[in-house]
């Protein structure tokens, strides 16, 4: 104890002193972060982050702060304490002078940085936390007289940034001190810790969390659109996370956009959403929404009240949600017990305009392939909604919504294998149009996601993936650090929602020359998900294993995002590894990281 007592006060003396320094020369490093400030202390000029302690630091991603001339009587500068873990930032009033609130404007070419927090019109409530991908979490907690709220906004329009602004003490305000604590925010499997494999995981595990700052809603990235169809992708890794901080779950971020769109705001896959940063007019492609926005919602909902037993949210929230399901039923006009789309999905039924972009949008999130009227995967995520919408009705006491809803989801049931079995080739198709011809292109994640809503049996369910496993074989895709293809062979012309090369829209009938391009078979993460999930659920631990570990490789190198030599991101690739994605950084890629929840508990951690 006396040892131990000693090497204690010496480490306090050495911190002290390294801190002196630090304060002086305004930069710090750990192996937790680095920091430089201004000389004039007025704000952060640099600062990288890696939340697991390796001392791995990305590059910077601050654009250059703006040249600032104090006015005369203020007082622009702001004092830091640096220690292993944290950093303070502190602002003291003085009669007089105005003080200067500490604005950082990250650059998303470099990071996609964004502000996890309940937002409101561009101002954030505390606690929060700042986070940037493939780096980790900067926990935010402030210490003054009155409230403090954050300023937050992104674009991406001409030069795209993400801006967080730190408001300074005021008469009112006197002494403002803000707290910064890099932390990992991951679920904490036994034996992740010291299994190097699970690094991605572990410092990456909140990438799909990305908070728009004009709507205050979960998006694509901060300064990019929402989209109703991906709910459940939050509400899928939400159900695993830790608290983001005392007061502050990820279910929270969930639950203020459930209540936006609940308020009638609107979002893409919805009649009438404008795109963000878009020039105004037009209606997105959607003249009703798409087959998989209601059900989405619903399972994201059904998530948020299961994680919570937020029952007085339920309550207020029960008729919003039941005239979404109701609406959603309401498209099986035949009685089939299967849900359609407006748009027939027949071949060669997709207008566009003359620069070969579409005019309608298909039914689903794949939204350059021509899905339509009864489509496999809505369908798969309709079953799950109506399971979880008879469980919210029980819980509301709501008994015959509750028989109502699960008599629905069993007639659903009853339909899908009958209706979307292809018996050429031995999987599910995507699709069923309405002049009853199966469409069907190998797609991994219609399958997976019968599997994982339980609308297959395990028998069939493993028939399917023997099926897709060899597909996979035989078309020679072996790259998984890659992700995955959305389907294994190309869309044929005939149903190319776009006729554009630059979205996988070929010119020949075979769709052979759009393949591996965007959506036509391009490689992502995104909907990768699925597969691995129902591999995992059917037992098939190494065939899982296969597929996830080298995404969690890719998710630990940023392999999904940035942009590459041809002007194109990262975030879908052709099967060599060429860009052909948009975005640069899209968060639906991330619902992925949820599948290692589904890895069964008794298998290996560590090779």
């Amino acid at each position: 104890m006396k040892f131990n007592a000693i090497a204690a006060a010496a480490f306090c003396f050495c911190l002290a002193s390294i801190n002196a320094a630090w304060a002086a020369e305004h930069e710090a490093k750990t192996p937790y972060y680095t920091l430089a400030v201004a000389p004039d202390g007025s704000t952060i000029q640099s600062i990288s982050l890696d939340s697991l302690g390796h001392g791995q630091f990305r590059p910077n991603a601050l654009f250059s702060p703006e040249a600032q001339t104090a006015a005369a009587g203020s007082d622009p500068a702001w004092r830091f304490t640096f220690l292993p873990k944290s950093f303070k930032m502190e602002s003291a009033y003085r009669k007089g002078a105005t003080a200067a609130p500490m604005t950082l404007r990250f650059n998303p070419e470099v990071s996609h940085a964004t502000l996890l927090a309940l937002v409101d019109h561009g101002k954030a409530n505390l606690p929060a936390v700042l986070y940037l991908p493939e780096q980790g979490s900067l926990r935010i907690e402030a210490a003054s007289k009155q409230p403090v709220r954050l300023g937050y906004d992104a674009h991406r329009k001409g030069k795209g940034y993400v801006e967080v602004t730190f408001p300074a003490a005021t008469e009112a305000n006197p002494s403002v001190v803000y707290t910064l604590t890099v932390t990992a925010i991951y679920p904490d499997l036994p034996g992740i810790a010291t299994d190097p494999r699970y690094d991605g995981f572990r410092r990456n595990f909140l990438n799909i969390f990305q908070v728009q700052a004009e709507d205050g809603v979960l998006a694509n990235h901060a300064a990019s659109d929402p989209c109703a169809f991906v709910q459940h992708m939050y509400t899928e890794v939400a159900r695993y996370a830790p608290p983001l901080a005392k007061g502050l779950t990820t279910m929270d971020l969930e639950r203020m956009s459930l209540d936006r769109y609940l308020a009638g705001d609107l979002a893409y896959g919805m009649p009438g959403y404008q795109m963000f940063d878009g020039e105004a007019g037009g209606d997105g492609g959607f003249k009703t929404f798409s087959a998989d926005s209601y059900p989405s919602m619903l399972v994201a909902a059904g998530d948020y009240v299961e994680t919570t037993h937020d029952s007085a949210w339920l309550a207020k929230s029960y008729k919003g949600l039941r005239a979404w399901t109701e609406a959603m039923l309401a498209t099986d006009t035949n009685g089939d017990g299967l849900i359609k789309y407006y748009a027939s999905g027949n071949a060669g039924s997709w207008a566009v305009k003359p620069d070969g972009e579409p005019i309608l949008r298909p039914s689903n999130w794949w939204d350059t392939i021509g899905f339509g009227y009864e489509d496999a995967y809505s369908n798969a995520l309709a079953y799950h909604a109506l399971e979880m919408m008879a469980e919210m009705a029980a819980i509301n006491k709501e008994g015959a919504d509750a028989e109502r809803y699960r008599l629905r989801a069993e007639k659903l049931k009853d339909a899908f294998v009958p209706t979307f079995m292809n018996p050429k080739t031995g999987i599910l198709a995507g699709w069923k149009s309405a002049d009853g011809r199966l469409h069907d292109y190998w797609f991994p994640w219609v399958n997976g996601a019968a599997v994982v809503y339980g609308l297959v049996t395990p028998e069939l369910g493993n028939q399917l993936f023997d099926h897709l496993l060899a597909k996979l074989k035989e078309v020679g895709y072996t790259n998984f650090e890659l992700g995955l293809p959305g389907n294994l062979v190309p869309v044929r012309r005939e149903d190319s929602v776009t006729l554009d090369l630059r979205w996988g829209g070929p010119s020949k009938e075979d769709g052979s020359d759009g393949f591996q391009i965007y959506e036509n078979g391009g490689a992502t993460a995104s909907y990768a998900f699925y597969t691995i999930a129902a591999l995992y659920q059917l037992g098939r631990v190494k065939d899982g294993d296969g597929i996830l570990f080298p995404i969690l490789k890719a998710v630990k190198t940023g392999g999904f995002e940035g942009r590459g030599p041809n002007g194109l991101t990262y975030d879908w690739k052709a099967w060599d590894g060429t860009p052909h994605g948009y975005e640069g950084f899209l968060s639906d890629n991330f619902m992925v990281l949820a599948a290692a929840m589904h890895r069964p508990k008794d298998a290996p951690t560590a090779r």
